[in-house]
């Protein structure tokens, strides 16, 4: 059995449901339902007796020793965080609080359940932690990607906090000798992804025929990567990955976000027409650029391919394409978590510019 924290959310529902398509091996998925948590994504799970959802918060020490003594995991991939970098602008209370106290919570809950295992389960438990390679800062448009040994340079209260969370786990390994590992991944996409973020924004604005807002110029580049892929590298690394080592995980689709708009509005022009025969791309406004924008994020993914085999499968163009398909399939699981506080917040932080 393995406990998924996060498991409600984007990339934690993704990874849930591949393990349980691929894996007997039963799920404790540990969710606060936030916001951004949405058990809904898990719907096709009701009923399987390998996914036991626990509504609660990683930084509950109680309850995550409570969980780990009931159900001895052998391994424990944290997904559980704070991640939208225009909310940590407006309100960085949140991520300090998730991203590093309830992360401490948690490593600590974990220490001592380690430490009380047999030696047999003792050697085989892993501490998974996934991160961004947000905590890397921004690079040039020249600059060589991100690799592992980069120093972390994080410039926002996000991916300040995020970088504080791999400090602790580093440090629980190097102190304590917690067995862990951590993951560093570019801008994922894909299914069940909460449209405050880029793609899933732009594909659920451009449907409803609202104004597609893009920050100042468009051109910030991020190395995008589908989601089912991050997946299947979390996977691989949980299986073969080296205590205490650092691999990044990227796509090796580096592109500025306005081709990503101009994409998405090509896809959408050919797969679900407007009813004026107009293009999406009219949709396109560019908005006031948000404090402290990183210009470009570039992940080196050469360390993972090279140690472990993984690779990922997707192209951009094919995973945009499977994306798009997916949110036109789903309308009302759209409909259902684009409620009042969603659209207010978008009307507020992606106002036009005058």
């Amino acid at each position: 059995m393995i406990l998924v924290t996060g498991g409600a959310g984007f990339i934690g529902s993704n990874f849930v449901l591949d393990w349980l398509a691929q894996s007997d091996e039963a799920v404790i998925n540990l969710d606060l339902l936030t916001y951004a948590g949405n058990r809904e994504s898990l719907t096709s799970l009701l009923g399987d007796t390998r996914h036991i959802f626990v509504q609660g918060n990683i930084g509950d020490s109680t309850l995550v020793a409570s969980l780990l003594q009931q159900h001895q995991p052998r391994a424990i991939i944290n997904f559980a965080a704070e991640s939208h970098v225009d909310r940590s602008i407006h309100g960085p209370a949140d991520f300090i609080q998730t991203n590093i106290v309830s992360t401490f919570h948690l490593l600590e809950a974990v220490r001592i359940y380690w430490n009380n295992l047999h030696t047999d389960a003792k050697q085989v438990f892993r501490f998974l932690h996934i991160s961004t390679d947000e905590v890397y800062g921004s690079l040039t448009k020249d600059e060589p990607a991100f690799a592992e040994a980069h120093p972390y340079q994080p410039n926002s209260p996000y991916s300040a906090s995020k970088a504080a969370s791999d400090h602790l786990v580093r440090a629980y390994h190097h102190t304590y000798g917690l067995p862990v590992l951590t993951t560093n991944c570019s801008n994922n996409y894909g299914p069940h992804h909460f449209p405050e973020k880029l793609i899933p924004l732009m594909i659920v604005n451009a449907l409803a025929g609202k104004p597609l807002p893009v920050y100042g110029d468009g051109q910030q580049i991020r190395d995008w990567l589908y989601v089912k892929d991050h997946c299947s590298a979390i996977r691989r690394v949980l299986d073969a990955g080296k205590v205490g080592e650092v691999y990044n995980i990227g796509g090796w689709n580096e592109k500025p976000n306005i081709e990503i708009v101009r994409t998405i509005c090509t896809l959408l022009d050919q797969l679900q027409t407007r009813t004026d025969r107009k293009s999406y791309s009219e949709q396109i406004t560019y908005v006031t650029d948000r404090p402290g924008h990183d210009r470009r994020y570039a992940i080196d993914a050469s360390k993972i391919a090279r140690e472990l085999g993984w690779k990922p499968v997707e192209t951009f163009d094919s995973g945009i394409r499977k994306t798009i398909a997916w949110y036109l399939a789903n309308q009302d699981w759209v409909n259902n978590v684009t409620s009042g506080a969603y659209k207010n917040w978008i009307e507020q932080h992606y106002k036009a510019q005058p």
